[in-house]
């Protein structure tokens, strides 16, 4: 099994920031992670961001309480293996579409990417790793709107003149999203981009993580997100992942 080596040391980090008695120094959790303090800051920044972690104003780390039956929220060792399951998906998306395929999980009132796999054309979409976007304006975030038990934002932030900011509008979209099977985004998170994310649950039924494909509005047409929807349902149902 191939582990992704980021997500691995992640986990890491929190059972040492769990294990301590106290908030401990970047530099001391650089030395148990093995790592230069670069590396152990950008794992930390992440975990403070996803809401694993809190700094407090001695620039120290501690970890952060969280209970995942009322958050709904699952375990970084669930996410861990969700990946390496859905890694070859996402391989095998990019080769049948030639854009860039990602994989999110829900965290808070946001979703955080924790893998991708490039498109190797030169103009493409890039999400990195760790990153966290919007729920209400990304495929992949109303993906968990209309199919898992994320809330909507109770502010809908404009980030483009595509951008749901009726909420009337966006429980229609939503509805019709369960409708399809898959949601979309039609360049209202960022200008000149759309996508299509699809859900997967996990063995409880609960909706663990969504899949997505992304590229430039100049290559995707509205029409082609349908298509998309249809390769991420195709690839679930290989991969088991069905409610």
């Amino acid at each position: 099994m191939r582990l992704l080596q980021s997500l691995t040391r992640g986990l890491k980090a929190l059972d040492i920031l769990r294990e301590a008695d106290e908030p401990l120094r970047l530099t001391h959790i650089a030395e148990q992670l093995d790592v230069d303090k670069s590396n152990a800051s950008h794992i930390l920044k992440t975990l403070v961001a996803a809401g694993y972690a809190s700094q407090n104003s001695s620039r120290r780390y501690s970890a952060v309480s969280r209970n995942t039956e009322t958050t709904n929220q699952h375990s970084l060792t669930e996410v861990i293996a969700c990946k390496e399951r859905c890694r070859p998906a996402l391989e095998e998306i990019v080769q049948m579409t030639g854009e860039c395929a990602h994989l999110a999980v829900l965290i808070e009132d946001r979703v955080w990417y924790i893998d991708k796999v490039d498109s190797l054309r030169p103009l493409k979409v890039d999400h990195p790793i760790g990153s966290l976007s919007p729920l209400h304006c990304t495929a992949l975030g109303k993906a968990f709107l209309a199919f898992g038990n994320a809330k909507i934002p109770t502010e809908l932030q404009v980030y483009t003149q595509k951008t749901i900011v009726n909420l009337t509008h966006l429980n229609r979209e939503l509805l019709e999203t369960r409708k399809v099977g898959f949601a979309i985004d039609n360049e209202e998170f960022a200008e000149g981009i759309r996508c299509a994310a699809y859900p997967l649950f996990d063995g409880r039924g609960s909706m663990i993580a969504a899949i997505g494909i992304s590229g430039p509005s100049v290559r995707i047409q509205h029409e082609h997100l349908k298509t998309f929807g249809t390769i991420l349902q195709n690839v679930a149902n290989k991969l088991n992942f069905q409610r």
